[in-house]
């Protein structure tokens, strides 16, 4: 029989709980809050929009593939991904087979999310603050803001601006881990429960993606057994898939088509141009309403993404030809680097298969957010 709790214990439990939902509370308020960006128009919503399972709900002037700054001009090279589930990744580093894996951001950058919280707020292309003093300066600006911080972190908690950040970023942080970011209550998650059944195509679906036949697996599946509850649907390492350029979006950013996105290169403890061209493979939780996809965006459709793959595999005209613009995918950054022994593993996925499995991705979806799955 479990010991039971003193007394002091529970109030001590008590307390502890309390704060860690002041913290969380702090957090969700900075997060909303659009002051903390240069010219006050722009919060971490604003590209991570709970609506809209916390990705950019706008269009941007390239069908929501990036992200618009907060100077209402800059256009940003990567998709804003979900931040959903993030608060459920590892920190990065090389996992147990000696390969990179974990990390925020498209090129793991960011250790945890203390890390990811505090970097938009001074890139230039995002809130574009001058630096983190600054954004401690917007802080003290809001009082709700001081009285929760000195409530949390002492009187004097602004008397040193980097102490003053960091209790920022733990703060958003903090709200990040709250139960809405990783619900576990998908149509997925309520059928291994036994709370739902599935439908033929989504049944289907399911078969298709954890067979072994195919290659869904690899990338996409840490432990290859069916039915393990609180599966993210990652490996959390990173691949070079040959994922083409979106050329609209280097049209209208100003990077032009030669501009190359080093990914994991660009990751400040990697030098080895070995890594080149390679990205985070995201969760696939919400996948079927976090659209465009790929870390730029170029995919407007979930199917096309699940036939992309086909161009590895297969040589004949339609596995060649993007369905979304009738013409060929378009050249990678990297092709030197793009993993076509993983690529071409498996069998393609036929045209019959593809709807299944796109049905069996949207079982994936939070409940919340199930409204937004399009008929």
């Amino acid at each position: 029989m479990p010991a039971r709790l003193t007394i002091t214990a529970v109030i001590s439990l008590a307390a502890t709980s309390a704060a860690a939902a002041d913290l969380a509370q702090l957090g969700e308020a900075l997060f909303f809050d659009t002051n903390l960006s240069l010219n006050r128009t722009q919060s971490c919503a604003t590209c991570h929009n709970p609506a809209t399972a916390f990705t950019d709900s706008r269009d941007n002037g390239v069908g929501g593939a990036v992200s618009l700054g907060d100077d209402g001009t800059s256009l940003g090279d990567r998709n804003a991904p979900t931040i959903t589930y993030a608060s459920q990744l590892p920190g990065f580093g090389k996992d147990a087979t000696g390969v990179y894996a974990g990390g925020l951001f498209y090129d793991g950058r960011a250790s945890d999310l203390e890390d990811q919280a505090g970097q938009p707020f001074t890139n230039p292309l995002e809130m574009n603050l001058p630096d983190s003093a600054a954004v401690v300066t917007r802080v003290s600006e809001n009082p709700r803001h001081v009285t929760l911080m000195t409530a949390l972190f002492g009187d004097g908690i602004f008397q040193d601006p980097d102490e003053a950040f960091r209790a920022i970023t733990k703060s958003i942080a903090a709200f990040e881990r709250t139960r809405q970011f990783a619900p576990f209550d998908s149509k997925y998650d309520r059928f291994l429960r036994g709370e739902a059944e599935l439908t033929a195509d989504e049944e289907i679906g399911r078969k298709l993606f954890f067979s072994q036949v195919f290659n869904c697996h690899s990338c996409h599946v840490i432990d290859a057994r069916e039915n393990v509850p609180n599966e993210l649907f990652t490996t959390h390492r990173y691949h070079n898939i040959g994922v083409p350029v979106n050329s609209a979006v280097r049209e209208r950013n100003g990077l032009g088509e030669s501009h190359r996105d080093p990914g994991l290169l660009d990751h400040p403890d990697i030098d080895d141009p070995a890594e080149a061209g390679k990205f985070k493979v995201p969760s696939l939780r919400n996948v079927a309403v976090t659209g465009p996809y790929m870390h730029n965006g170029v995919f407007r459709d979930l199917e096309t993404v699940v036939i992309f793959y086909n161009k590895f595999i297969l040589t004949n005209a339609a596995s060649q030809t993007n369905p979304e613009t009738g013409e060929a995918w378009g050249d990678t950054e990297f092709p030197e680097t793009v993993d076509q022994a993983l690529l071409g593993e498996g069998q393609p996925i036929s045209s019959l298969q593809a709807g299944p499995l796109v049905a069996f991705l949207r079982t994936l979806t939070d409940q919340r957010y199930e409204h937004l799955l399009a008929d």
